[in-house]
């Protein structure tokens, strides 16, 4: 009797647990993944993630000391931002061309961007532009002088030098918040305004 009460259990109970076992077969699947030794290794892409010090943002005698900069700072980020995203899209975008080509995509680029811009830019300070340069570097990884070098050229890099010298500007001067007291501030505000302090 005892027998025969397992086995009508076990044939109640069996489409159960086998619609269980696939349903955890099925959540178990990996989407991205690569075989590493004959083992299936899950690839997830995440979010870049920063670590900052609690003493990184500005206090409050910091802020009320550095206005201007943090106002030219909130100004000038987007922009920053927004050039790394179109040069990012450039670079995919002309990674394969012939040189020709590539070359009058990289115009009609500039083109589109100082249409899009420059009347918003033309009002800017030379502390804001000095600004932008910093943060263009910051975004990007490379100071504006290499960047028209690599996009324009290093003649049409070294006229953009001279004339932004004129004008006290330092085209091939380089982000380092970590030696440069001002590029530390400009850090601690970025990450300040980032972090929704500012």
């Amino acid at each position: 009797m005892k027998r025969n009460l397992h086995i009508l259990l076990l044939l109640v109970l069996l489409p159960t647990l086998l619609s269980a076992q696939g349903q955890m077969a099925q959540e178990r699947k990996i989407r991205f993944g690569f075989v590493l030794d004959g083992d299936t290794v899950p690839y997830y892409h995440l979010k870049e993630v920063r670590i900052i010090e609690s003493g990184s943002l500005l206090t409050e005698t910091e802020i009320r000391k550095n206005q201007k900069l943090i106002r030219n700072v909130k100004k000038m980020l987007p922009y920053a931002k927004i050039g790394k995203q179109r040069l990012d899209q450039l670079e995919r975008q002309v990674a394969d061309m012939p040189k020709k080509q590539r070359k009058e995509a990289i115009k009609a680029a500039e083109k589109t961007l100082l249409a899009d811009y420059s009347d918003e830019l033309k009002d800017c300070t030379i502390s804001q532009g000095k600004v932008l340069l910093k943060l263009i570097d910051r975004e990007t990884g490379r100071t504006s002088y290499v960047l028209v070098n690599e996009l324009r050229g290093k003649l049409r890099a070294g006229v953009y030098q001279t004339f932004a010298r004129l004008f006290g500007y330092n085209l091939k001067a380089s982000y380092d918040p970590k030696n440069n007291k001002e590029d530390n501030l400009i850090e601690r505000i970025v990450l300040s305004v980032e972090r929704g302090k500012l």
